[in-house]
């Protein structure tokens, strides 16, 4: 045996595959992003460019393996797969999709929002905070009964985040940061409702895409054409990547609608 063969031996993880004719849901976090958030600054509760940089990455990631579906909020990204990749490869999947968000955040950052961010003027603190940037992932094999349950649970999270997020934003204003932590705990959303009410915050006003997170999938439509030969309409039809916004609250028969 050559020393190749023999430290091969060694890479015990590599062979570990996804269970066969199983779908997947692979789930990127971004690490260590509240860090990264405090370094650029970013605006609060909800920062609009940032937004715009993660839907980027699921349009990239879309164009690279056009999977059933991608889910997003915050800095959390779940792909539905129901074609799986590098021969199953879990290794390989888990190493390939978190490389490709983390290249495309930096890409996007610094050529989309680089002036935005005032990338050039940060500290050589904030900027070894915000560089490299990276995103773990994790592999989870699911059923399709269970499609809908996983993406309505993290929709649920979406808006916890949310009313969280406001009500600590709505505090901050009035208190230090740590006081505006204490006070939030504990409340149950009723409770941050009437909270932010009371402060003329309506959440029920707030951007769809705040509470529910966005959706990316393949939409398509009809056109209507003519052919001048045979002289009769003709029906063709066109389809795109879709960031969709303005989500509805996830249910079975939205992924049984999913082209």
């Amino acid at each position: 045996m050559n020393l190749g063969d023999l430290m091969k031996d060694y890479e015990i993880y590599s062979t570990m595959k996804v269970p066969k004719n199983s779908k997947i849901i692979l789930r990127l976090d971004g690490r260590k992003f509240h860090s990264l958030a405090r370094a650029l600054k970013l605006s609060k509760p909800y920062d609009d460019r940032f937004y715009k940089i993660i839907a980027n990455v699921c349009i990239d990631i879309f164009n690279q393996f056009s999977p059933k579906f991608i889910y997003a909020f915050s800095d959390e990204i779940s792909i539905l797969l129901d074609e799986i990749p590098f021969s199953a490869r879990v290794e390989k999947i888990n190493s390939v999709f978190s490389s490709i968000a983390s290249s495309s955040f930096t890409y996007h950052l610094l050529n989309d929002y680089s002036s935005e961010f005032n990338l050039d003027k940060l500290s050589d603190n904030d900027r070894n905070i915000v560089f490299p940037i990276s995103f773990d992932s994790r592999i989870i094999p699911i059923d399709d009964e269970s499609i809908a349950k996983y993406f309505k649970w993290r929709q649920d999270e979406a808006w916890r985040n949310c009313i969280n997020g406001y009500g600590i934003w709505a505090l901050k204003k009035e208190y230090g940061t740590k006081e505006a932590n204490e006070k939030i705990k504990g409340l149950n959303s009723n409770e941050i409702h009437d909270l932010l009410f009371e402060r003329g915050i309506n959440l029920n006003d707030i951007d769809t895409w705040k509470k529910r997170g966005i959706g990316i999938y393949k939409k398509s439509w009809e056109i209507e054409g003519f052919n001048p030969v045979k002289g009769e309409k003709t029906v063709s039809t066109r389809s795109e990547v879709y960031v969709d916004y303005e989500l509805e609250i996830f249910n079975r028969e939205f992924f049984n609608n999913l082209k």
